[in-house]
C-alpha cells in the first residue's frame, strides 16, 4: 500500500465507529462519540466530508441523510501511519523503533512473550495472531 493515511485522533475515532458498525449516519457517529467528545452535527459532517475528499470514507444516500462507511481498513491505516512514523522519526530504522517502544513503557511478561513469538514466527515465515490473549 503506497498511499499514506495521516489521520488525527478525531479522524481515527470516526473511523473506529465505522469499522465497528460498518455504516453510520452523521447523527449516529456523533452519538457514538458523545461519551468522549461532544461534537456538533455540523462538525461531524465537516470531518466526514473532508475524509471523503481524501478517499478515506464513502457515503450513500438513504432517504434525506448520508450513510457513511470506511473506504480503508484499520490494517491499512495502521500500516501507513506506522510506516510514516518509522520513516519520519526513526529514519526507517525498525530496530530503533522497537527499542524505543520497549524503553518508554513497562512491558508485561505476557506481552514480551507474544513479541518474541511474533519475531520467531516472522523468521520462519509464518504468522501469529496479534490479538491480545
Amino acid at each position: 500500500m503506497s498511499e499514506l493515511h495521516h489521520l488525527t485522533g478525531l479522524q481515527i475515532a470516526f473511523l473506529r465507529v465505522l469499522w465497528q458498525r460498518g455504516e453510520a449516519s452523521v447523527a449516529e457517529i456523533g452519538e457514538a462519540l458523545r461519551p468522549e467528545r461532544a461534537l456538533a452535527q455540523t462538525t461531524v459532517a465537516t470531518v466526514l466530508s473532508r475524509l471523503e475528499k481524501r478517499g478515506v470514507v464513502a457515503h450513500r444516500r438513504e432517504a434525506r441523510q448520508f450513510v457513511y462507511r470506511a473506504a480503508v481498513t484499520e490494517g491499512d491505516v495502521r500500516q501507513s501511519m506506522v510506516r510514516e512514523l518509522t520513516e519520519g522519526l526513526f529514519q526507517g530504522d525498525v530496530a530503533e523503533l522497537v527499542s524505543h517502544l520497549l524503553s518508554v513503557r513497562e512491558i508485561g511478561s505476557d506481552d514480551l512473550a507474544r513479541v518474541k513469538q511474533m519475531v520467531e514466527a516472522h523468521e520462519k515465515g509464518t504468522e501469529v495472531s496479534r490479538d491480545k490473549r
